[in-house]
Order: structure tokens, then sequence, then C-alpha cells
């Protein structure tokens, strides 16, 4: 028989089986809504992230972080821009142990499977449960957000992104590398631990591009790359199939709320969308969660979690980060878009003289790595 639960999560993806394992730490009820049909192939799925410091601390608190060949520590951080603008990072410099760490998307997804299975107050279930908090974690095509009629302010880039896997005849000596070129980005982020030579690539092209690089047979894909890379990694070997989705910016008007007499809050993709440019999609994500969990946690005995007041704490403490984050990230995207060559001038320029700015420039990078 189906128990009582305290709080219901949409959506079994990362951010809310972190968020279901964070509560049932607080002795909360918790049920997570999964999906009926199976999961993808972890074979065939090409996704990485890059998880600053904070996230990892959160993970690891759950004992759901994945080993050192599939949680690669990113040592060095190359962007390259059109005219000759050049910023580097490194850890070394910084003095922190790595500026973030390029994670499989299907080991860590099976570590937090497992921990679920091992968290008796966590139940998995099919469908939304009654219960006195609602958390939509369904990602940024929520149908969940859309029948509770929530505003969902979407501005599409005119980018879609491609990703594959690569194998390399360089080692990437645990450095990630992006170039921005004609409007379009390319990031190499390594894979498989400090010695390894593959990567995954993030090719942000012009949609009208799409799928002439899809058709192109691999060995023509790979030849493309090695040359908007500028061959730094030597000859490419495509070792995955090539997936493609379209970028956006999107954001909700309110993250909380009440919906036929029962609360909801959002989290994830479902209340905020960025370009990847960043690295910083997920990041946000489980920055959300841990907020969450942290203002539960904290919350008066007499509150019950789906007060009003209580989740208005999170929706504070949480949108502005977000929202500043989300405008800095989209105002570099549509900086790097400009053709105009004073654009282009003024933004390598810009690159450069960052590059020498000191305090600045490791205030930023501490501020990207959490």
């Amino acid at each position: 028989m189906t128990q009582a639960f305290d709080i219901c999560i949409l959506g079994g993806g990362i951010v809310g089986s972190t968020l279901a394992l964070l509560l049932a730490r607080e002795r909360l009820r918790v049920g997570l809504v999964v999906p009926v049909q199976p999961a993808p192939n972890a074979a065939g799925d090409v996704r990485a992230y890059a998880l600053n410091a904070k996230s990892r601390a959160l993970l690891e608190s759950l004992r759901c972080w994945p080993d050192e060949r599939h949680a690669t520590e990113v040592l060095q951080m190359q962007v390259k821009g059109d005219a000759g603008g050049e910023v580097n990072f490194s850890a070394t410099e910084l003095q922190v142990p790595g500026l973030a760490w390029i994670v499989d998307a299907p080991v860590l997804e099976a570590q937090l499977a497992q921990a679920l299975r091992f968290q008796p107050l966590i139940e998995l279930i099919e469908a939304s449960a009654a219960a006195p908090l609602t958390v939509i974690c369904e990602g940024k095509a929520s149908r969940t957000r859309a029948e509770f009629g929530i505003d969902f302010e979407l501005a599409p880039y005119s980018q879609s992104a491609i990703a594959a896997r690569l194998q390399c005849q360089v080692p990437h000596g645990q450095a990630a590398r992006q170039w921005f070129s004609q409007g379009e980005i390319l990031a190499f982020l390594p894979l498989d631990g400090p010695q390894g030579s593959s990567v995954a690539a993030v090719w942000s092209v012009q949609k009208s591009r799409v799928q002439h690089w899809l058709d192109l047979n691999p060995s023509e894909f790979c030849q493309q790359l090695e040359a908007a890379s500028e061959h730094s990694l030597g000859e490419l070997t495509l070792i995955s199939e090539r997936s493609a989705w379209p970028l956006q910016a999107a954001r909700a008007e309110h993250w909380v709320g009440r919906h036929a007499g029962q609360a909801w809050a959002l989290a994830g993709d479902a209340a905020h969308s960025v370009h990847p440019l960043a690295g910083q999609g997920l990041n946000l994500g489980l920055a959300d969660v841990a907020a969450l969990a942290a203002i539960l946690h904290e919350r008066e005995y007499w509150r019950n979690v789906g007060d009003e007041k209580l989740l208005r704490r999170y929706e504070r403490s949480r949108k502005t980060q977000t929202l500043t984050m989300a405008a800095t990230i989209d105002g570099l995207q549509r900086l790097f878009s400009e053709s105009d060559p004073l654009w282009q001038t003024a933004r390598n320029w810009g690159m450069n003289g960052f590059e020498h700015s000191g305090l600045i420039k490791q205030w930023v990078a501490r501020q990207a790595m959490g």
C-alpha cells in the first residue's frame, strides 16, 4: 500500500533524484515520479556535465560522486576568440584542486538510482500523488508546469547544440577547451580520467547548419572539428552517435505557488534554462535543490513543508542569483554572435584585457567554480 507522502517530486532525473535523497535525509517521506518507459541506452548517451566544487560536495555528501575515470578533474581551461582573443584559467594559479569536473551523465544517473533503491523513505511512483508540497523537476519541457498555468518566458537562440564523443590523437591533459568563431561555439570537455584521450564535444551551431553536420560521414565530420579546434588534439575519431537539440534561454515568472489547493515549487530546468557555453546548467539545478532542502531543514517546527512563506524564502534565495548568471551567459552569447568587425575587435580586445585583469579574473573564476 502506498504511504502518505510529505513531498511529491515530479521528474526522476539528476535534479529530482538528488532532491529526493536530500529530503529523505531530513526524514521526509518522498514520492518520486519516474517515467514508465525504460531509460535510454547508456551506451548511446553522449551527455557530460561540467560540475563545480559545490555540486561535487553535494553529491559526495550523498555518496553519489562517480570515480575518477567518470568524473575527470579539469586543471586548465583555454578559451579562444575569433580574432586573437584568449583567456586561460589554471587550478594551480587559483590554488584550487580543480576548476571543474567533467562527469559522465549515465554513470551519475546510475549512482543516484542505486542510492534511491537503498532509501526506504523514497518510493518510486508512476504518477503524481497527493502531498503538502509538489516539486516540479521535469526539465525545460515540463508538462506539469504548463498544466498548472505557470508563466514560462522562452527566448529561443538561433543555434542548436550538437554533442558527440571523440577519441583524440593527443591526450587532453585535463584541459577544457573552447573556441568562439563566426558566431558558433565549440567546446571539448576531457573524459576518462587524468590520462584520458577522449573528449565530449559540444558544438553550438546555427540551426540552418545542424542537419548538414549530422548528415556528414564520420570522417568528414571529424575533419571539420579538427579545423574548428585548430588541430589542438591531433586527429579525431568519432566514437559515438551525434545528438542535437535547440538552444534557448528561459525562466519561470514564479518559482512557487498553489494549484488546486496544493503548494508547488519549481527546480532545475523547469524553472530556468541557459545557453551551455559556460557549463552552468546542471550546477544551477543542483544549487536549487540544495537551497530548497536547506530551507526545509531550517524551517520553524510549526511550519508545514508547503507553507507559502517558507517557499518564498526558497524563491528569493535562488531567483536573483540564477537570473544574474543567466543574464551574464546570455550577454556573452549575444556578444559573440555579432558578425560586425567592430564587435569582433571589441570582444577580442575585451578577452585579452580580462586575461590580464588579475583579481577580477580570479573573482569571476571563483564564482563559476561555486
